[in-house]
């Protein structure tokens, strides 16, 4: 197995269980999916001077406050605030409030804060006509994915899914978008509200049923599918124990087997070991980042498979079972550098054989080799110099080569890239690559620059 969680940037000049378990009562996804309009003029703060006397604003209640945002009057502010700065939020607020009740314009510039967040994940034209809740935001599934497992499961001949854990309704929008119509359901009476006024934004409420309810007592059995995404995030942050998501994965897993087929989205980090046996284990990456983990189940799927998936460009890397330990060698010229969804799916054997190479090191996650070797998996550089770990011999090196731009690449290293960068006076017009890592066991620094092979 390859143990490997180092990270890497650009410095520059310029500076389970099969079977289900007993579950316990599951935690109420408010604190998960809380509606939280709060800022400088919130009402509820004491420190502002519009707040007012007496009586409690009834805006200050959260499915209040989202009915209000979607009245005429809210729906006129989150237009008028579209493309405001949030460095100028004390004004804007201040202007707001000679006109609108304060706790409204505070509901309108939380909403706002999210909106503009949440264009990373959904694009500009989605996001700026959704609702969105602080943790909504952060734990919805990016439209990308999204699609893509929506297009897994309309591939497999699903035309009807029970979402399970639907929060602000990202997947279940994808689901429908593919043609497959959704029961969403979530326990908390905000997050549902949101995913119904979602649907209904996006024209899809014919094709999305949004209920609020324990998924628990939800009966799939008229279904052809069900989506488990369960709440991975607590009060201390995220969750990394698999049975203390909500709901636990032995829940989700046995629910997953009443089905004839089924999709839990779990944390990529993972352990293989929890993968339940009867599960198609697939890791998806976009852009290069290892964005979740999903364990598929029924027909269509191979139990017991891995798999990697690379987004945009939707190539996948598989296979039937887990790999043997690939071979390690001396480097080479060549360093092959895997995507990160290869690496979590314990694949990296597949690159090994694929290219004709080797590791440098049975713990780190480089494959090298003798001969060329171009593969969506990985990112290939040429190397030029292989030296024993030496600040001072590293510094002479990228001065002699006049390397004024320094790409920092670690696996296996305790060495901060910015601790690099203080100790390294780059000038020149040159670029480089340095890893640091270790080969056979040493710290090593290897010296290199991408390869940039002509494609048709």
């Amino acid at each position: 197995m390859i143990l490997d969680t180092d990270s890497s940037r650009t410095i520059t000049r310029p500076d389970t269980a099969a079977g289900p378990r007993a579950v316990p009562r599951l935690a109420h996804n408010g604190p998960v999916n809380a509606f939280a309009p709060t800022g400088p003029t919130d009402p509820r703060d004491p420190s502002n001077p519009s707040a007012p006397s007496g009586a409690a604003d009834p805006l200050t209640d959260p499915l209040a406050a989202f009915t209000a945002l979607r009245a005429p009057e809210g729906t006129a502010l989150l237009t008028e605030l579209r493309s405001y700065d949030p460095a100028q939020e004390l004004a804007t607020a201040t202007r707001l409030r000679r006109s609108h009740p304060a706790a409204l314009v505070s509901a309108a510039l939380g909403q706002a804060r999210l909106r503009q967040r949440a264009v990373a994940k959904f694009g500009a034209e989605d996001a700026y006509r959704m609702f969105f809740t602080p943790n909504g935001v952060e734990q919805a599934t990016r439209t990308s994915v999204a699609t893509y497992r929506a297009g897994r499961f309309a591939a497999a001949g699903v035309r009807s899914v029970a979402d399970l854990c639907c929060g602000i309704g990202g997947d279940a929008i994808a689901l429908a978008r593919g043609g497959i119509s959704v029961l969403a359901v979530d326990r908390d009476p905000l997050t549902a509200e949101v995913a119904r006024a979602n649907a209904a934004a996006l024209g899809l409420d014919a094709l999305i049923e949004v209920r609020c309810a324990d998924v628990t007592e939800i009966d799939t059995a008229a279904y052809d599918a069900v989506f488990v995404d369960p709440a991975r995030r607590g009060g201390r942050g995220r969750i990394f124990d698999p049975e203390a998501y909500s709901p636990p994965l032995s829940w989700a897993t046995g629910a997953a087997l009443k089905a004839p087929r089924a999709a839990l989205k779990i944390a990529p980090g993972v352990p293989h070991e929890a993968v339940p046996a009867q599960a198609e284990a697939e890791w998806i990456s976009d852009g290069g980042d290892v964005k979740e983990a999903v364990l598929w189940f029924g027909e269509g799927f191979t139990a017991g498979s891995y798999r990697a998936t690379l987004l945009p460009a939707g190539a996948t890397l598989s296979a039937p079972a887990a790999l043997p330990a690939p071979p390690v060698g001396p480097v080479g010229r060549y360093l092959h550098e895997p995507d990160g969804a290869v690496i979590r799916a314990h694949l990296v054997a597949d690159i090994v054989e694929r290219s004709g190479g080797r590791l440098i090191d049975e713990t780190i996650a480089y494959v090298t080799s003798d001969e060329p070797y171009d593969s969506p998996y990985t990112s290939a550089y040429e190397i030029t110099d292989r030296l024993p770990f030496n600040m001072k011999k590293l510094k002479a090196l990228l001065r002699e080569r006049k390397v004024g731009v320094l790409t920092v690449k670690k696996r296996g290293s305790a060495v901060e890239p910015e601790e690099l960068r203080r100790k390294m006076k780059l000038q020149g017009p040159n670029a480089a690559t340095v890893f640091l890592t270790r080969a056979a066991g040493a710290p090593t620094m290897l010296i290199g620059h991408p390869v940039r092979p002509e494609r048709p």
